[in-house]
């Protein structure tokens, strides 16, 4: 079997077929290009053939391009990578332009139509494909997903789909689904302009539309064609690219190269023909992936993050998929939780102390699914089967039969361990218990189990439902039927777990930690807080260090200094930080929910500015770092602690601390992760930066032993650490 096959009817329509086998979505590769590319040619020079129509064998019509293609096509390219890139690039080009041109002459006399049968999901060249067919037919299928979402990993849509769209809808109509990589279901897609039709069979459809004998030529190739919207020496088009110009740069803050890269080649196509426009989208498409960060983007978030969903480092134990959980604890992660299991058709038990707050957390489903229905994306009857799988109680009874236990309880060990007695009386002998905790180390609350290697720590960031990344921690007796049960739940509940070993904040916290203190200490320094602010999200961080700490609320903070400090002693390295902190906490200054805390807020809770409470307990300086300084000490402070993490072992595999680093609490997404930028910069550099750091800072910014080790080797991590050093 091979990813593309042709049958024709009696009618004379060849229907070309994808079916990647041993996938569950097709996806191109460079095999199935060239298979496609011949099938196309076989068509159009048969007699026999009126029209071709192009489908798929699958439920969904493809999931984009296999992006393990590009780094394989770089990789095999010896000293010429970008000519390699761009030569394919080329030929994607030339394929889908005689899919477009499909036999006419110069003057668009001849040619098949060819349309394009959805018959769900279709994404980056899953959709590219058919925007070169004459007319797109899409399955009403609401579930399904129809759009350009290669933005969203670093790359632009380059097959095409940046040329193709803009002159289809205009630069204004087309830049949500290329700068934000929009998603649409069918009937929206329709409505956008994204595809021509919506039917109940797609495929009869399209055969019906090539044999009705249609006008074939695209309105580019028309003689007179005229950009809808303006192009960008039009007065409504030049304006229309000042306004996207701003909006990239602002959203971006120069540190995305795929999305400064994309309107490069939006506006300089659009004042040339359309095949000098597709070269021009081509040059532009290999200089992304010829970008580190471009690199590093699909390595992390595509290539690394897949093989994380799928298994990579999960024990050789049999399936444990979850049948029926049991929740304990129906406050705010609790409640998330058992939203997130329900709705992948998990069977829940909600526990609380009182019937009343168990009632509560069940309700956070319902209003979830209600805001759904008002958004038209559930029904009243998947609301209904959601929470007839949830069981509200405050009887531990209720728990006999459950496979998993996930505690939830407030952050107490003794409560913890109290929790953990009372369901083991009554749980069976098979059952995985796990704790969501965020700071408790996990080897001491198993202590409270009769069966520790049989307890793990599973840690939920907040919101639940919104958050991607589960992080999976491993006591010191965990034994591996436990992390297997955890990776497979989290597989259930369609999430990204890491899988990292017991230390005092696992590793998400431990990065995030330092990152949050070190703004605070440039407060007490009198750096400027907006300058700190600023520096955090041009380097790429979605939130400054202050407003992250107003979000998550400062007596939060407080509590976790005070805990910190009496389990290290005189080795506690923060009392600066503290200071700080301590003094917000006085004045009553807790964060956004206090409605005071680093920034001032108004009446509904919007920040008003910096405080000036802050400025006048901490005035500026004078004289002020500049902004490299300010974001080497944001990041060096975090990425620092990542290399410890693996250095002692808590992280074991390089993809989970990158992976997690973006998912967990939002690492500069443009560096692929700290570990990926370590490696864009060069370990002799960072090793370089870490001692001036540490001069003029203090030892929080030691080199660790592993980094100056790379940096006399001239290591990179993924040289040493990544899948294929650690295969060979």
């Amino acid at each position: 079997m091979t990813d593309f096959t042709m049958t024709m009817d009696a009618d004379g329509v060849a229907i070309i077929t994808w079916d990647v086998p041993d996938k569950s979505m097709n996806v191109m590769s460079r095999e199935s290009m060239v298979l496609l590319n011949d099938l196309i040619d076989d068509a159009l020079a048969d007699d026999a053939v009126k029209g071709i129509v192009i489908t798929s064998g699958k439920p969904d019509f493809a999931g984009g391009m296999d992006l393990n293609t590009l780094a394989t096509i770089r990789a095999e390219a010896g000293d010429e990578p970008a000519q390699a890139l761009f030569d394919f690039t080329m030929n994607g080009h030339r394929m889908l332009r005689k899919i477009e041109r499909a036999g006419m002459d110069d003057k668009n006399k001849g040619g098949k139509p060819i349309a394009a049968a959805l018959p769900g999901t279709a994404l980056g060249i899953g959709l590219e494909l058919p925007l070169a067919c004459h007319r797109i037919f899409a399955a009403d299928n609401p579930k399904a997903k129809i759009g350009l979402p290669e933005i969203m990993v670093g790359i632009f849509p380059g097959a095409g789909g940046t040329t193709r769209l803009v002159r289809k809808m205009g630069a204004m109509a087309a830049s949500p689904f290329l700068l934000e990589g929009k998603l649409s279901d069918p009937k929206k897609a329709k409505m956008a302009g994204l595809i021509d039709e919506v039917v109940d069979d797609p495929v009869s459809a399209a055969r019906e539309w090539v044999l009705s004998e249609p006008r074939i030529v695209k309105p580019w190739d028309e003689k007179g064609y005229k950009m809808p919207g303006g192009e960008p020496y039009h007065p409504a088009g030049f304006m229309t690219f000042v306004g996207a110009s701003a909006m990239v740069n602002g959203k971006t803050k120069g540190v995305y190269p795929a999305a400064k890269a994309l309107l490069s080649a939006v506006y300089e196509g659009a004042q040339v023909p359309f095949d000098t426009a597709l070269r021009i989208e081509a040059r532009w498409f290999t200089h992304v992936l010829m970008n580190p960060s471009s690199s590093a983007m699909i390595r992390s978030l595509f290539v690394n993050k897949q093989a994380l969903e799928k298994g990579a480092n999960r024990p050789d134990a049999p399936d444990q998929r979850v049948k029926k959980l049991g929740v304990l604890g129906a406050g705010m992660m609790g409640a998330g939780i058992t939203l997130v299991s329900a709705m992948a058709g998990i069977e829940v038990v909600l526990i609380d102390q009182k019937q009343e707050a168990a009632d509560r957390g069940k309700s956070y489903t319902a209003d979830y699914m209600d805001k759904g229905i008002k958004r038209k994306k559930a029904t009243e009857e998947k609301k209904e089967q959601v929470l007839s799988l949830i069981t509200a109680t405050t009887d531990y009874a209720a728990l006999e039969g459950c496979d998993l236990i996930i505690e939830a309880v407030f952050e107490d060990p003794k409560i913890k361990a109290e929790v953990t007695q009372k369901v083991e009386a009554v749980i069976g002998e098979d059952c995985i218990f796990a704790t969501n905790t965020s700071t408790l180390p996990i080897s001491d609350l198993a202590k409270a189990s009769k069966r520790p290697e049989q307890f793990i720590g599973i840690h939920f960031f907040s919101p639940v439902e919104k958050m991607m990344l589960v992080e999976i921690i491993k006591g010191r007796e965990t034994g591996d039927r436990a992390v297997a049960k955890a990776l497979d739940y989290v597989r259930q509940i369609r999430k990204t777990p890491i899988v990292v070993n017991d230390a005092r904040f696992f590793y998400a916290n431990r990065c995030i930690i330092p990152y949050i203190n070190e703004g605070i200490r440039m407060v007490a320094e009198g750096v400027e807080p907006a300058l700190i602010e600023n520096a955090a999200k041009m380097v790429g961080m979605p939130l400054g260090p202050l407003q992250l700490v107003d979000e998550t609320s400062i007596d939060l903070g407080a509590k976790i200094a005070r805990a910190t400090k009496a389990a290290m002693g005189d080795a506690y390295p923060d009392d600066a930080v503290d200071a700080v902190i301590f003094w917000m906490e006085e004045q009553g200054r807790l964060g956004r929910k206090a409605k005071a805390g680093f920034y001032d807020y108004d009446e509904a809770g919007k920040r008003t500015g910096i405080s000036s409470a802050l400025r006048a307990q901490y005035p500026v300086a004078k004289e002020q770092p500049d902004l490299i300084e300010v974001q080497h000490r944001l990041l060096f402070a975090q990425v620092l602690e990542a290399v410890r993490a693996l250095e002692e072992g808590v992280l074991e595999d390089i993809r989970e601390g990158d992976v997690g680093a973006i998912l967990g609490w939002g690492f500069a997404p443009w560096s692929g992760g700290p570990f990926s930028w370590l490696d864009i910069i060069g370990a002799p550099y960072a090793a370089e930066r870490c001692d001036q750091l540490t001069e003029a800072y203090g030892a929080r910014f030691t080199c660790p032993d592993l980094l100056r080790e790379m940096a006399s080797k001239t290591q990179s991590f993924y040289g040493r650490f990544g899948p294929k050093a650690q295969a060979a």
